[in-house]
């Protein structure tokens, strides 16, 4: 219990940290204009328009790792893949793969609770046209690594997208040649830990059926088999 706690507390002050980060320019002030703007249909609501942390079990043994918040999705509502066709499409997965505690992320105070399982990004906040420049992913890649550390038990990274799986290889100092992006593509990374690809779970693959929910959920019977969750 001590553990758990002193854990917990980590997590609170580096997620503190992290959304006061203003370290990349471009990003901060594409992140604020998106807030100010909005999209029509949440013209009524406050945008979160800052970092988005990670979110999930600090006891996961898989952890999904997208690309970055979507404009008006997690950078409108401060959690991963919550608000949008992406995480709508992700949430039905992993309540389906017995991950999450119900199949929908609308906001963070839904009462979703996610089990075995922590989802983050390369970057944190969102990028113009989702397209974060090297440097941008070089700068924020740390926040992803302090997650990771706090993250003992893991056993499974599932990257989304050839960004996610770029950013993880350049993380663990592995040559991209050596492990190239490919959906369903397993990566053995040392000391009984993995990297698995898939598809990223975005409309632009979900709606021209380039991902399948039977796609996605082969890949994550693999994550589970690999993670050595029953």
């Amino acid at each position: 219990m001590v553990v758990e706690n002193s854990t917990s507390k980590q997590f609170e002050r580096l997620h503190k940290r992290l959304i006061r980060c203003r370290a990349c320019p471009g990003l901060v002030a594409f992140r604020e204009e998106i807030s100010k703007r909005k999209r029509r249909q949440f013209r009524d609501e406050t945008y979160w328009g800052r970092p988005v942390p990670g979110f999930g079990d600090i006891h996961a043994r898989v952890v999904i790792i997208g690309l970055a918040p979507g404009a008006h999705g997690s950078n409108r509502t401060g959690r991963m893949f919550t608000g949008d066709a992406s995480g709508r499409f992700l949430y039905r997965a992993l309540y389906e793969a017995g991950f999450a505690s119900q199949p929908v992320s609308s906001s963070k105070n839904d009462g979703l609770e996610l089990y075995g399982c922590y989802i983050s990004a390369v970057v944190r906040c969102v990028p113009p046209a989702n397209r974060p420049t090297s440097r941008e992913i070089t700068q924020c890649l740390p926040w992803l690594k302090k997650e990771l550390t706090l993250l003992s038990e893991w056993k499974v990274i599932l990257a989304l997208g050839r960004i996610a799986h770029q950013g993880v290889l350049k993380l663990f100092h592995i040559r991209q040649s050596l492990y190239p992006f490919k959906h369903g593509a397993l990566y053995d990374l040392g000391q009984g830990r993995y990297l698995i690809d898939s598809y990223h779970v975005s409309q632009q693959n979900t709606a021209t059926r380039r991902l399948t929910m039977d796609m996605f959920m082969q890949v994550l019977d693999l994550v589970k088999k690999k993670a050595g969750i029953v």
